[in-house]
């Protein structure tokens, strides 16, 4: 239980681990539906990426603001109004028969979907510290690394009764849901005597301040890179399932579920290391995960012209496993850094994640999706350019406390 808020830490973590889970639901899926859309709009299979694109670019634009306004209103009143757009917004997608007016509702979901993840940081910071805090957004990563497994089976699963736009009608209904247990069930965690007033101006120089910061933006960008390496084998799902696997629009399972059954287990991992093992130590364990998975990933794909299950996914698996290692200390030191203006930290974070991601769903994915060796080499560099900009964070005198997060 958490005495100030009256809520227990169990319920705390599956209200904002739901709130995570928009990012991956209005992401995975869709995915079994793309050649079904693709041919019912009239489109092809590089127009579809696009759809990933202009969500993704929706949702790193208002990502700037959903932090500040947080900071300056409340946690809670910015978390419902992100959650009632989001659902008008897949109710607006459900309805859609062409290709303009689903891009627009799908940036429309963007925009409002990244309030759940970028908030509900900021509202762990709110509500413990240190160690308590790690095992809370460990607790977070396990409930919200359920959904990229289950998000492609439901999508298989809705067009195996209806059609796509049945897909957007289920993710309305968890918008509706979510707005119920959200509004009864998650208090208030930022009060208004601890509020920070919003003022463009005052934001332009505060974020200025973040990216002029050489720690925050080497762990930013080090997360950044660490979880492009995952990110790109996401993008490429379909790709990669139907077209290097061979497999059918039901089967995004065999390789969601071993991967996200990886971050699940990371995350588990991290949170029994709290206040057992240093912030750093962790992180260079979850490093070597990944080191390994990306040369095993290098050498099998080199080695074959037609990649099987399970070895395929075996890579993503333990490298996801490594990137939930590293998430929960690189995140807390980024909000330990502004402690007045988490939402704000928690934003820019966000913000430079997503720009990267629509330039891998975007530009990269098309480009390398074709190869399962293209794909190994791609995100080997991601995990590599993510360990160098830790390593120079660590060698230019960042001084971390005792569960490894930055002390300044």
């Amino acid at each position: 239980m958490i005495p100030h808020l009256s809520i227990s830490r169990a319920r705390l973590a599956f209200i904002l681990g739901g709130l995570a889970m928009f990012g991956p639901f209005s992401i995975d899926t869709v995915f079994p539906a793309f050649l079904v859309m693709a041919d019912d709009l009239g489109v092809g299979k590089v127009a579809m990426q696009q759809t990933i694109s202009v969500y993704l670019i929706g949702y790193a634009a208002m990502s700037l603001f959903h932090g500040p306004i947080s900071d300056a209103i409340g946690r809670k009143k910015v978390l419902l109004a992100g959650i009632v757009v989001f659902t008008l917004a897949s109710v607006g997608a459900a309805l859609a028969n062409d290709m303009p007016t689903m891009l627009v509702y799908r940036a429309l979901q963007g925009l409002s979907a990244g309030v759940g993840l970028i908030v509900g940081r900021a509202v762990v910071r709110d509500c413990l510290q240190g160690d308590d805090a790690q095992r809370l957004m460990s607790q977070i990563s396990m409930i919200f690394g359920i959904a990229p497994a289950i998000a492609p089976v439901i999508g298989g699963w809705i067009l195996g009764f209806s059609n796509w736009h049945g897909i957007f009608w289920f993710l309305a209904g968890f918008g509706v849901l979510l707005l119920l247990l959200t509004a009864w069930g998650l208090p208030e965690s930022h009060p208004p005597e601890q509020r920070v007033p919003l003022h463009p101006l005052t934001l332009a120089r505060d974020y200025g301040g973040m990216l002029s910061n050489r720690s925050f933006r080497l762990l930013t960008l080090a997360g950044t890179a660490n979880f492009g390496a995952l990110f790109l084998y996401i993008a490429s799902a379909p790709a990669f399932v139907m077209d290097l696997l061979g497999l059918g629009e039901q089967d995004f399972v065999w390789f969601f579920a071993p991967t996200i059954g990886g971050m699940m287990l990371g995350a588990f991992a991290s949170g029994r290391a709290a206040g057992r093992m240093s912030g750093r130590r962790l992180v260079e364990w979850g490093f070597l995960c990944c080191g390994v998975a990306a040369a095993y990933n290098i050498g099998y794909n080199a080695l074959t012209d037609s990649p099987t299950l399970p070895w395929a996914v075996l890579p993503t698996a333990l490298g996801a496993f490594g990137i939930a290692l590293v998430f929960p200390i690189v995140t807390l030191s980024i909000l330990d850094m502004y402690p007045r203006q988490r939402g704000s930290a928690s934003s820019m974070q966000a913000f430079v994640g997503l720009l990267s991601n629509a330039a891998i769903a975007g530009l990269l994915s098309p480009l390398v999706s074709h190869s399962g060796l293209a794909l190994a080499l791609t995100a080997a560099a991601f995990t590599a350019v993510a360990y160098a900009l830790w390593r120079w964070y660590l060698a230019h005198g960042a001084r971390l406390d005792s569960t490894g997060r930055a002390g300044g």
